[in-house]
């Protein structure tokens, strides 16, 4: 047990004294607004993703490739502008805070779609108990008219 924290106590400290390395600014580095609608598309398909995984799977469909492809970038180029982007975090937390703010505007118009499609069922049935209660109380006086008649003898 000794060993092990010592080993582990001097791994820390070797660690430790490594020098932070900066990722150099890339060649083909992919401008902010960019960056901010792969992450924005990268965040909803990992969404749906984790949703329609076995549907996803079945079609043969690989999302992220098709995000690359989508913006005409290859996975070098993003792994490096990410890196890029990631160690300056100020730039980074701006990027991912639009994202965050795009997605939360599509969750709430897709809410409110939602919302809206129920009412419009919601309506419907409605109206289709209405017309089905008007069609019973039609048929209903006729029923009694039969039944009101003097007996014939």
């Amino acid at each position: 047990m000794k060993r092990f924290i010592i080993a582990l106590l001097l791994g820390m400290s070797v660690l430790a004294c490594e020098p932070k390395l900066k990722s150099e600014k890339p060649d083909n580095l992919i401008p902010k607004d960019k960056m901010t609608e792969v992450l924005y598309d990268m965040f909803v398909v990992n969404a749906a993703k984790g949703i329609n995984r076995r549907k996803l799977e079945l079609e043969g469909l690989n999302p992220e490739q098709y995000i690359l492809q989508k913006h005409n970038i290859d996975s070098v180029q993003f792994a490096k502008s990410n890196d890029y982007y990631a160690y300056d975090i100020e730039a980074y937390s701006g990027i991912i805070e639009t994202v965050k703010k795009r997605l939360t505007i599509e969750k709430e118009r897709f809410e409110a779609i939602g919302k809206e499609e129920e009412n419009k069922k919601k309506r419907k049935l409605d109206s289709l108990k209405k017309l089905k209660l008007k069609d019973e109380h039609k048929k209903e006086p006729v029923k009694n008219r039969a039944s009101n008649r003097p007996k014939s003898n």
